[in-house]
């Protein structure tokens, strides 16, 4: 029996027989070549036939996880199209007059070192990325198939020196029962996607995992970060127990998704979903959503070359409010720039976008393009409880202008003839600090406040939330986060708003008690994870889960938070 530790990436336990996932090798000859204006009309085919081929993972990203997992892969389309690396690579051909691979391959290459090393964390962490397009390209170039781990007929456990976001994307649920990796790390888009998918991971395994014999007999324990290969007959019978345990507490988990989350001492919170189109409203319901806290309109302008009409997103919303039907649906407005951009809106290249000219910022320079979509969402409104957010809120005077366009937009839909709903409930995304420290003024001017703690954890710590290295700071759990929810919380209930989160923290097991603690009123998750949650939630007293967050929030860091809350006894 061999047991090797690793990073837990995505929990879960599986046990199967070992697939050793080698993908094919790319041959780069270099050849002198003499006509480089036809070496680069190949690279641009190429590059055509890549971003149709990322234009398809997206999409089965998004029917088999999210939207906003399958966004992943509008990044890699963008690497396609860097000015940067395509002006070397043609530098190269031409200068030097070497075939296309021969550049691009070097072209690639040298564009991840160059990541690897900026001090930029966002752009360095980037660098799996890029080569993973670049070998994309490489392989439709020299006319090389992927090798395709969809092909696989057997359920398998897949152990890899390293799997990119697009070996991910293509695995085949019904025989993938997880996989582990020799490299990487927990906040790569690799355990990114693994979690999305529901699949057992483990990953920075080290050497050692290599060393295992196809069809070995694994266990993968992917909580605990463990891998064990040719177990013993009391392992298996143990990892037997956990499984079968595992089973069935999700299976009475499901049947009780459908009621209410409510505390032992009867404090009722309400659970709904993150969600990124229609199709994900309809499976958020099977999963006991009670409703929509954060609804992604991006889906509606990505991968298309003009911008949605008024009548393409009334179609849309009225989609998902009448799977909805009563329920409250919040919906916010369009959230693109930094690592969303579109074709037909010239956002222009920033050094750092995620902290440039985006979402909210843009729609207010944009108000004619922006009031396309308030029109539709007012068109939508009637008869259903839909509820409108603005994303990237960092002044009160881009809340002030926002509500006045959309009260601009309220008056040209009723002089069209249009009805619209009597009382429709907006909103802000609290997700920069500075929204969070003048939470007392914002409270004032919205009906709810929604806490996206993805942002405001990175913004707050300095720290890129999907960077590798700097994954030790972007715990949303660190105390500098929480006095910020706290403050949040407080203030929007002096004013007598509601309070919710839509962030990843909102379904994290053990950030959920210090969020109920702190008095927190809709708690907003990937629907998979609803079940699990209500039933954790209904665990705790909401007297005890005061105490905890109160003790918590004189920690010194966020390791320290989450092993107070593993070691937290109830009273």
């Amino acid at each position: 029996m061999k047991i090797i530790k690793g990073i837990p990436a995505s929990g879960g336990i599986a046990a199967g027989p070992a697939y050793i996932f080698k993908p094919t090798e790319i041959g780069v000859k270099r050849e002198t070549i003499q006509n480089p204006a036809a070496e680069l009309s190949r690279l641009e085919s190429a590059r055509n036939v890549a971003r149709e081929q990322l234009k398809a993972l997206k999409l089965k990203t998004e029917n088999e996880a999210s939207a906003d997992e399958a966004a992943i892969f509008d990044a890699h389309a963008m690497f396609l199209d860097d000015p940067s690396l395509l002006e070397l690579v043609a530098d190269t051909v031409n200068a030097e007059k070497v075939n296309v691979e021969a550049a691009w391959a070097d072209g690639i290459e040298n564009f991840a070192r160059q990541m690897e090393m900026m001090g930029d964390e966002y752009l360095s962490a980037r660098a799996a990325d890029i080569r993973d397009v670049g070998k994309r390209v490489l392989r439709i170039l020299s006319g090389q198939s992927e090798t395709d781990l969809s092909g696989l007929n057997a359920p398998s456990v897949i152990l890899a020196q390293d799997l990119t976001p697009s070996d991910t994307a293509r695995l085949n649920k019904d025989f993938v029962l997880g996989f582990a990796t020799a490299e990487g790390g927990p906040t790569s888009h690799t355990a990114i996607l693994a979690k999305a998918l529901g699949l057992p991971a483990v990953v920075g395994c080290g050497p050692a995992l290599m060393e295992i014999k196809s069809g070995s007999e694994m266990l993968i324990h992917g909580g605990k970060g463990e891998l064990i290969a040719d177990p013993d007959e009391k392992t298996k019978q143990l990892y037997q127990k956990l499984t079968g345990e595992a089973t069935r507490v999700a299976g009475v988990e499901l049947e009780a998704a459908a009621e209410h989350a409510v505390t032992r001492d009867g404090r009722q919170v309400e659970i709904v979903a993150n969600v990124g189109s229609p199709s994900d409203a309809v499976s958020a319901l099977k999963y006991g959503a009670e409703g929509i806290g954060l609804l992604r309109t991006e889906f509606l302008y990505l991968e298309r070359t003009t911008a949605p009409t008024e009548e393409e997103q009334l179609a849309a919303y009225n989609a998902v409010l009448d799977v909805m039907e009563k329920r409250p649906v919040v919906v916010r407005t369009l959230d693109v720039g930094g690592d969303k951009q579109l074709d037909y809106l010239d956002l222009g290249k920033e050094a750092n976008p995620f902290l440039g000219w985006r979402a909210i910022r843009m729609c207010l320079d944009k108000p004619d393009f922006f009031k396309i979509q308030l029109r539709a969402l007012l068109r939508a409104s009637p008869n259903h409880d839909l509820r409108i957010m603005f994303p990237m809120i960092a002044t009160l005077e881009e809340v002030r202008r926002s509500k006045a366009l959309l009260a601009e937009a309220r008056k040209e839909v009723l002089a069209a003839g249009h009805p619209v709903a009597d009382n429709i409930q907006v909103g802000i995304m609290v997700e920069i600090p500075a929204a969070a420290q003048m939470a007392d003024f914002f409270a004032r001017e919205v009906d709810f406040f929604s806490i996206g703690t993805n942002d405001l954890t990175q913004y707050t710590m300095a720290a890129e939330r999907t960077s590798e290295k700097m994954a030790y700071l972007a715990d949303p759990c660190h105390p500098a986060v929480i006095r910020q929810i706290k403050r949040v919380i407080e203030e929007g209930h002096k004013q007598g708003i509601w309070v919710g989160v839509c962030g990843e923290m909102a379904g994290d097991p053990e950030a959920a008690p210090i969020l109920l603690g702190l008095g927190l009123d809709e708690f907003s998750m990937a629907a998979p994870g609803i079940p699990h949650l209500k039933a954790i939630l209904r665990e705790w007293s909401y007297a005890d889960a005061q105490k905890l967050a109160e003790h918590v929030l004189n920690l010194e860091n966020g390791t320290a938070v989450r092993e107070y809350v593993r070691g937290f006894t109830h009273a």
